[in-house]
């Protein structure tokens, strides 16, 4: 498993198909993308999992990490996290979050983080 910096656009087919497929493209992506840090997975020469990391202020937030669904469950997910976070380490970052699906959060707590009471809705 090799995780390569990838760019910004090459996260949004992957994101839009995992995480809001009935939406148009242009709702995955980021007004920040092209200040942040992005990260895929590649079996066969395609994108199987991505990761976006994005740094401000002494602290970093990863965001739409998304997997091919016939490739979850099979740690390519918790690879990105856990390289994102060796990433936080090397740049002495004091904070590491991001915001989950609510059930998704026994994933991220795997890795460490905690759940916090605070809860908002996107995209219906």
């Amino acid at each position: 498993m090799v995780i390569e910096s990838i760019s910004a656009q090459a996260t949004w087919p992957l994101r839009h198909q995992v995480m809001w497929p009935n939406l148009p493209l242009d709702f995955v992506k980021l007004e920040n993308d092209v200040e942040g840090y992005h990260y895929g997975i590649f079996c066969n020469e395609n994108i199987v999992s991505c990761i976006s990391l994005f740094v401000q202020d002494g602290s970093a937030q990863f965001r739409k990490l998304a997997t091919k669904q016939e490739f979850q469950r099979k740690g390519y997910a918790s690879e990105l996290i856990i390289h994102v976070v060796n990433i936080c380490r090397q740049m002495k970052l004091k904070k590491i979050w991001c915001n989950s699906r609510m059930d998704k959060t026994d994933f991220y707590e795997n890795f460490g983080l905690a759940k916090t009471n605070e809860c908002f809705i996107k995209g219906g």
